[in-house]
């Protein structure tokens, strides 16, 4: 016994069946043609455009500039200026506190090249902030 096809879900179904059990999509009688070709439907993936999506950046975010920040690291990273920039008050602190050191301008050069280097959509979720 041969089963048929239902249009809609392409679950099997019986011949003399008026509706797909699966679906209940309504099956229309099959009648034989001999000479006509048999023409099978796809039914083709939709394309479901989302319009309200929430953004990733916090619209309370301070608007700074990536470039700003990256030349702050590089020219003045030893005394912290980019990080009092970007919001980070208490990094900024650190930074002044160990400036004597040398070490803070060697990590303010290597923030500031990542701070440029870096894509917009990192930069901000990263220090929290927006770009203007």
């Amino acid at each position: 016994m041969a089963l048929n096809k239902c249009p809609q879900c392409g679950a099997a179904v019986e011949p003399n069946a008026r509706e797909c059990k699966y679906c209940g999509e309504p099956l229309a009688p099959e009648q034989p043609q001999a000479s006509a070709p048999q023409v099978q439907y796809i039914q083709q993936p939709q394309v479901v455009y989302v319009q309200n999506q929430q953004s990733p950046y916090d619209p309370n975010w301070p608007i700074k500039s990536k470039i700003v920040a990256g030349i702050l690291a590089i020219i003045f990273g030893g005394i912290g200026i980019h990080k009092f920039y970007l919001g980070r008050t208490g990094q900024g602190i650190l930074y002044l506190i160990f400036c004597w050191t040398g070490i803070p301008e060697f990590v303010g050069f290597i923030e500031g090249i990542i701070y440029l280097c870096s894509n917009d959509h990192n930069f901000q979720v990263k220090n929290r902030v927006r770009i203007n």
